[in-house]
């Protein structure tokens, strides 16, 4: 099972640290160390295992109300500080100690790094920050202008759209208009196509009527039925006619056969 006291922890991870991070002659060691009522501070030189400078708040002028504070770890910061660059140190490198680089330890680095240690980095960092702040500000300029265009764009699609619209309404209405035109004008040739066909009709309404006058002129044969009674009469007329003749005939044919049988 893992080890989870504090203490040893931090051990753990301060030797961690110290097998990379050494302090030399020309860059030595700030190490930090932290308790619950003080905070300590050394500017050591590893290659002669002496230290050079340091700094707590176990000292009266450094601890103020309380040692235990961030205001506290500040004063230590710029305390240490200003005893290394009056021993002639301006670069160091900075151990944490295994602690967070957080709360205390990190006030006192930083008031450190502003009373002139390391100004280098200082610089640098800043000159970084500036760069970063930049490159935010380009990129929200850049993006609040592409809104912008996106929102200009948009505003004029949707213009361009409404008059096409328009327009499109207005060619609309003017083709309806020529439709409209346009009808009575087409109703001129059905109305005199109507006309036509209605003057047409009494035209074709006379043959009907001279057709019916003959139907009624046919109705009226009777009157051209005398003739035909009359030939019917003739022929009746003549049948007896040439009855007697064939009697006559007949008799004479029995006449003959009677002279016949005589002789």
């Amino acid at each position: 099972m893992a080890n989870r006291k504090r203490a040893e922890v931090r051990s753990a991870v301060h030797r961690r640290i110290r097998r990379k991070v050494r302090g030399s002659t020309e860059r030595p060691r700030l190490a930090v160390y932290r308790s619950l009522n003080h905070i300590y501070a050394q500017v050591i030189d590893d290659e002669k295992s002496q230290t050079l400078a340091s700094a707590s708040t176990t000292e009266k002028d450094l601890r103020g109300s309380s040692g235990g504070n961030v205001a506290a770890a500040k004063r230590v910061g710029q305390a240490i500080a200003e005893r290394a660059l009056s021993a002639g140190i301006d670069q160091v490198v900075f151990d944490r100690g295994g602690y967070l680089y957080h709360g205390r330890v990190r006030a006192l680095t930083d008031a450190a790094r502003s009373a002139g240690l390391n100004k280098g980095e200082t610089l640098a960092r800043e000159a970084e920050a500036a760069e970063k702040a930049a490159a935010e500000k380009a990129s929200a300029d850049e993006a609040s202008a592409q809104a912008a265009s996106a929102k200009e764009k948009s505003a004029k699609a949707k213009k361009g759209k409404s008059s096409k619209g328009e327009s499109a309404g207005e060619a609309r209405a003017e083709a309806g208009s020529e439709v409209k035109a346009k009808e009575p004008k087409a109703g001129g040739p059905r109305a005199e196509a109507g006309s036509e066909v209605k003057a047409k009709e009494p035209k074709a309404g006379r043959p009907r009527a001279e057709a019916g006058s003959e139907v009624k002129a046919a109705a009226k044969e009777p009157k051209a039925g005398g003739p035909r009674a009359e030939a019917g009469s003739e022929v009746k007329a003549k049948e007896p006619k040439a009855g007697k003749a064939k009697s006559e005939a007949g008799s004479e044919v029995k006449e003959e056969a009677k002279e016949a049988k005589e002789e």
